[in-house]
């Protein structure tokens, strides 16, 4: 089930300073505010780094839908994430706009070419978002 293995993710994250096998130091845990619910919940995702903060893609593995916490984002746009040696900082969520996004992916793919093989196997542009420090 995909909550048990987000949650094993998530406790090896917590437990290990931001190290997950198989993962590395490449994931951040964000935190989201459920569109819909109002639940609090929170998803590792692969965090780009940049000088502002961070990018992280929607691709939920080339799913025809987004992922949920994608939605949960835009609506609530104030958050916050967990980053190796960082811990918890508060970001700002916005999505890229199709420049900005095309320079952005071809950086993400080069670096992490699984999300090229994501994008094949979907009908629907994978978002960005990038989440800047506040």
């Amino acid at each position: 089930m995909a909550e048990d293995w987000n949650q094993r993710i998530i406790e090896a994250f917590r437990a290990n300073g931001g190290e997950v096998e198989q993962f590395g130091r490449s994931l951040v845990l964000v935190h989201h505010v459920g569109a819909r619910t109002g639940t609090e919940r929170v998803s590792p995702v692969m965090g780009f780094p940049t000088d502002a903060g961070w990018l992280v893609v929607a691709s939920k593995a080339g799913a025809p839908e987004h992922p949920a916490w994608y939605r949960n984002l835009l609506a609530n746009p104030s958050t916050t994430l967990e980053a190796p040696d960082e811990g918890e900082v508060a970001v700002q969520v916005r999505e890229l706009d199709p420049d900005e996004r095309a320079v952005a992916w071809r950086r993400i793919t080069s670096e992490a070419p699984g999300f090229a093989d994501y994008e094949k196997r979907t009908d629907r542009v994978i978002p960005v978002l990038e989440l800047t420090r506040r």
